[in-house]
Formats: structure tokens, C-alpha cells, sequence
């Protein structure tokens, strides 16, 4: 069985001492299969250092290490645990192609994070967890329809004048502040917007950073836990 899966851990527990291209060839010496030295560098993005010890690489380039390690057997099954933990825009975006590649090559791609982004894209069925249990499971676009079906409009609102007024509003249906952002759902996106003009015109108050967008996993997320992605 170990042959024919791929593990990545959360946190890289390497050879120090080893160099890039040492950590591959010792990685490919445990399986009778393996992908070539050069392509699993090349997955990692490390051909500049491939010579630089694994204790001296930054931290996105061990994770983009250890994440490439997981593919070095050409498994069937791969399992990843927050692979895009540490990595910068740039790299995140270039280890999502690296998984769409696997899935559409026929691997099988178990993945955790808390990227609801990175969730939405790479993911065809989803299992949204809390406290250790599965609350919900089924694919992206269905989750979100069948959590909610309001559009959501996200804003800054100097003089917050609490949820239970905002609530109160014509056509909101719910409330979440978290921080200085401040989200409404709603069905009437024309009316809520109305209100809520008209509500800081008479407080005196500052509306910013307005804008209107369709629901997303992180909005079922935090339907469904009541509370944001923590690490």
C-alpha cells in the first residue's frame, strides 16, 4: 500500500544536513517506483537549490519541498496536508496547477486547508469539519446553494451601530461582523443598500470599502461553524 500512496505532513520534518537533491534520491531510494531526481526539483520549483541545505532554504522553499516529495513514488493516492501552508501568492498559485495536473492525470487528491479559496478550485467534493466532526459534505456549488442562496454585501462602517439594527434593516436576513468588515445577506441587494445609506446619512457615519459579491465556502463556512477559519 505505501507504494502506491503519497503523504505530505503539515510541518517538514527533513534531513537538515541533506541537500535538495540528496533529500529527493534519498526519498526515491524507499520505493521500487520512482520520478526522476530532476522533475520532482522541478516540481518544487528548486533548480537554483538544488545544493542548498535543507536547514538553509526559506520556509516556503521546504514546504514547496515537502509537498514535491509526496509525488517522488508517482503515487495513485495522494494526501496533503495544508500544502499551501507558508507559500507565497506566486508559489500557492503554481502548487494548485501542480494538483489540477495530478486529478486530471487520474490521482486521487486528498486535501485539508483552510484556504476555502484553494478549496473552491482544487476540491470536487468537500467535508467542511468542526470540532472533529463532519458537518457537511458534498461538492463546492452545492454546498453553497444549499447553505445560502443570498447575495452578500461586505463594507466598513465607521460608528458600527450594532448587529441587531443592521438586522433590522428591509431584506437582511443575517449579520457577521468579524473585525471592522461587516457582511448582510440578502435577497434585495438594491434595498439593503438603500437602508443602509439612508442608516449612516442619519448617524453622521461612514460607509467604506462597499462592494456586492455572490456567496462563497467561506460564507457556508461561517453559516455552518458560526466563527472564521482559525489556524
Amino acid at each position: 500500500m505505501k507504494e502506491r500512496i503519497g503523504v505530505q505532513s503539515q510541518n517538514p520534518a527533513l534531513f537538515p544536513d541533506l541537500n535538495v537533491r540528496e533529500t529527493v534520491n534519498f526519498f526515491r531510494c524507499l520505493y521500487k517506483k520512482s520520478v526522476p531526481t530532476s522533475q520532482i526539483i522541478d516540481l518544487a520549483s528548486l533548480q537554483e537549490s538544488r545544493d542548498v541545505l535543507f536547514r538553509n532554504l526559506s520556509g516556503g522553499q521546504q514546504q514547496r519541498l515537502s509537498v514535491a516529495l509526496a509525488f517522488v513514488n508517482d503515487p495513485e493516492i495522494i494526501f496533503l496536508d495544508e500544502p499551501t501552508t507558508g507559500l507565497d501568492p506566486q508559489a500557492r498559485r503554481a502548487m494548485w496547477e501542480v494538483i489540477e495536473t495530478s486529478r486530471r492525470g487520474g490521482k486521487t487528491v486528498l486535501l485539508t486547508t483552510h484556504y476555502m479559496e484553494e478549496a473552491q478550485r482544487l476540491c470536487d467534493r468537500i467535508a467542511i469539519m468542526d470540532y472533529g466532526q463532519i458537518i457537511a459534505l458534498a461538492g463546492p456549488q452545492q454546498l453553497i446553494e444549499s447553505n445560502i442562496r443570498e447575495s452578500a454585501i461586505q463594507f466598513k462602517m465607521k460608528e458600527y451601530p450594532g448587529d441587531q439594527i443592521l438586522a433590522s434593516l428591509p431584506d437582511v436576513s443575517r449579520v457577521i461582523k468579524e473585525g471592522d468588515d461587516v457582511v448582510v445577506y440578502t435577497n434585495n441587494i438594491p434595498s439593503v443598500i438603500s437602508g443602509l445609506l439612508d442608516l449612516a446619512s442619519k448617524r453622521s457615519t461612514e460607509l467604506s470599502e462597499l462592494s456586492v459579491r455572490q456567496a462563497t465556502l467561506e460564507d457556508v463556512f461561517l453559516k455552518l461553524t458560526g466563527k472564521r477559519i482559525r489556524d
